[in-house]
């Protein structure tokens, strides 16, 4: 069983009620390893300026059939929970949306672009972004596998180099407690400081906290910046977990997310870096949409 499916089994134990939401994790996680992705990714990533991502500024040519196919399966998927929410999903299989705009919104995390699409969709606006942020997912994890070996070893960012997203979580590795954060979008990760804030930069030990849960034994801790009231998810372990675990390790810790909060914490919105992206459409003459975020 691979470490992915290991995880989704211990959600689905633990998580009973999560249910209807996790088959739609399963649906895109399983797609993520779809070979059909490989040709939508820029065939090689240039070497870029210090602090841009490797995504940032690409033209990728999307083949829009590729897209409403994910779509319209992981509405299905989630339209066939039962909840109230996500029924109303059905609805979006009927709207005229334009498939590279919806793609582009959600790859670059344009929360004001998805809830324009939202609302001509007819379905409910929070069950709708939650299934449009998943649809790059499979072109970002093969991003991930493509360029890994060309991310530098300096980079010291907050946000991921592949992709710009925040971390969904840190980990500090072995013996020699080296520390990584882990982008839950492409899977990727990056070598991070040891006392760091990747929202704002703050290095000041000072401005930064470590909350501690009250269950003895547990190896994650919340470390939060005092000055732009950010925080990351930190777990300690021998090795760092699959690409394709990450997700599945951010959902299973919701705890800690809810502790942050209730501490007055938050993730960052939004993405880190703005990536400019770039979409044409395979299969048609010249391209048919552009977006710079």
């Amino acid at each position: 069983m691979s470490a992915p499916d290991a995880a989704l089994n211990s959600l689905r134990h633990e998580r009973p009620e999560w249910e209807p939401w996790l088959v739609v994790v399963d649906e895109i996680l399983r797609e993520a390893g779809s070979p059909a992705w490989e040709a939508t990714v820029p065939v090689a990533a240039q070497a870029q300026p210090t602090a841009v991502p490797l995504l940032a500024g690409t033209t990728l040519t999307l083949e829009a059939a590729l897209v409403r196919r994910l779509f319209e399966r992981l509405i299905r998927t989630a339209s066939r929970a039962g909840t109230p929410k996500m029924s109303s999903l059905k609805a979006a299989l009927h709207a005229d949306l334009e498939w590279a705009p919806l793609f582009t919104a959600s790859l670059c995390q344009d929360s004001d672009r998805i809830d324009e699409i939202a609302a001509v969709s007819g379905a409910d606006a929070e069950a709708l972004h939650a299934v449009i942020a998943l649809l790059p997912v499979p072109f970002l994890h093969t991003c991930n596998r493509r360029w890994a070996s060309s991310i530098s070893a300096s980079w010291v960012e907050g946000y991921c180099p592949v992709c710009g997203s925040w971390p969904a979580f840190a980990e500090v590795r072995g013996i020699e407690r080296n520390r990584y954060f882990r982008c839950g979008r492409c899977g990727g990760e990056w070598h991070s400081r040891a006392l760091y804030c990747p929202y704002c930069a703050m290095t000041d030990h000072d401005e930064l906290v470590a909350l501690v849960p009250e269950k003895g034994g547990s190896n994650a801790v919340i470390d939060a910046c005092q000055r732009c009231l950010g925080y990351v998810k930190t777990f300690n372990r021998l090795k760092g977990c699959s690409p394709g675990a990450v997700m599945l390790e951010d959902l299973a810790s919701v705890d800690l997310d809810v502790a942050a909060i209730e501490h007055g914490f938050a993730r960052s919105p939004g993405s880190g870096f703005a990536l400019g992206i770039t979409v044409t459409d395979k299969g048609a003459r010249r391209g048919f949409f552009a977006w710079k975020s």
